[in-house]
């Protein structure tokens, strides 16, 4: 976990670069106000908690009462530390089935509980991003719209016809890996493979056992709506810092803006989409391309767009940090509740245990 510490300086490289491009000073970033910057800190706040509500709301449907709401929420928003430290913000689900299997989750419900948090937040961002696109192509900016809808069609539709086609095909680790672990790994590396398949075959079956549940549709569409608001927040993250610099935007515009920076800021050029997202962002609102070094420096709010960035990214990655190390990474006895009851023999068992109970205790053959 280190390393991801040591990136953080990586991506001040884009920041640094803009400011001495355009002539930033320290008191441009001042301007913004103390009030504007904490509202865009406590708006951004706000989505993340969001964020870790909904992964609670999920969780606790699915699986009962396994963990408080407020850990929960906690440990999803520390996770989200590792999505500011990769490039196309990933690897947050990692975190979250980590977590859970400490706390004697199965794997595969771990796993399944992980992908639906991703798929609301994907859906509901790249819907927005989409409409973002939309705008943007119809305001003339161009290249601007071809990125943003190339990048939020292509992970959007990804994400939700995996999730969507796991309840009705199984899917398998690909045969070149499970080779390359057999090959390289020996023994270890085809029971790696072997777990991995059916572990992946696992979050098939729960998929098809619960997509066409009314409980289902109901926590997919309340997680959907969650997201949509958490999004909504991280738009009014950018309306509080840029009614402090006396920019004339709008709750919606504001809202497009962030989502078409987040969309470009997906690519996978940048750690955290550092550079993208403050290009981006700029780009929309001033319907110019985000790769063209020469951008003008008149009509241009760079200090509003630096003070955004630290409100929303490096204030909550110290907060982040803080959380996982904390709670999803920390120190943990597993609890020695049981999960579920043997229908056989009576005896109660920890949910990750019981399909080994079940085979070496009960099985026929």
């Amino acid at each position: 976990m280190n390393w991801r510490i040591a990136v953080i300086p990586v991506t001040m490289i884009p920041i640094i670069i803009i400011i001495i491009q355009f002539d930033i000073k320290l008191d441009d970033v001042f301007a913004i106000g103390v009030l504007p910057f904490i509202a865009a800190i406590l708006a951004m706040m706000v989505k993340l908690g969001l964020q870790g509500l909904k992964l609670s709301y999920i969780a606790r449907s699915f699986l009962g009462n396994f963990d408080s709401i407020k850990r929960l929420a906690a440990m999803r928003v520390g996770s989200e530390f590792i999505k500011f430290t990769t490039p196309m913000f990933v690897g947050a689900e990692f975190v979250v089935i980590y977590y859970m299997t400490k706390k004697g989750i199965s794997p595969s419900k771990a796993s399944w509980v992980a992908l639906l948090d991703i798929v609301t937040e994907v859906f509901a961002g790249g819907l927005l991003s989409i409409l973002a696109g939309i705008f943007a192509l119809l305001n003339g900016a161009y290249v601007v719209a071809a990125i943003i809808l190339g990048t939020s069609i292509s992970v959007t539709t990804l994400w939700v016809v995996l999730f969507f086609a796991s309840a009705k095909h199984t899917f398998h680790l690909p045969k070149g890996i499970a080779m390359l672990l057999t090959k390289f790994g020996g023994v270890r590396g085809e029971k790696y493979a072997r777990q991995t398949d059916e572990w992946i075959g696992e979050v098939c079956t729960m998929s098809r056992e619960n997509l066409g549940s009314k409980k289902s549709k109901k926590v997919f569409w309340v997680g959907f709506l969650m997201s949509l608001v958490s999004w909504t927040f991280y738009g009014i993250s950018f309306l509080a810092i840029a009614i402090g610099v006396g920019m004339t935007i709008e709750l919606l515009e504001s809202v497009m803006a962030v989502m078409g920076a987040n969309a470009i800021g997906n690519l996978p050029i940048t750690i955290g989409g550092s550079g993208l997202a403050e290009f981006g962002i700029v780009a929309y609102l001033n319907n110019l391309n985000p790769f063209n070094l020469v951008i003008p420096e008149e009509g241009l709010e760079w200090n509003a767009v630096i003070g955004w960035r630290i409100a929303t990214y490096y204030i909550p990655i110290a907060v982040t940090w803080i959380l996982l190390m904390k709670l999803a990474l920390g120190k943990f006895v597993k609890p020695k509740t049981p999960h579920q009851k043997c229908p056989i023999c009576g005896d109660m068992i920890h949910d990750i245990e019981f399909a080994s109970h079940m085979q070496q205790k009960h099985s026929t053959t």
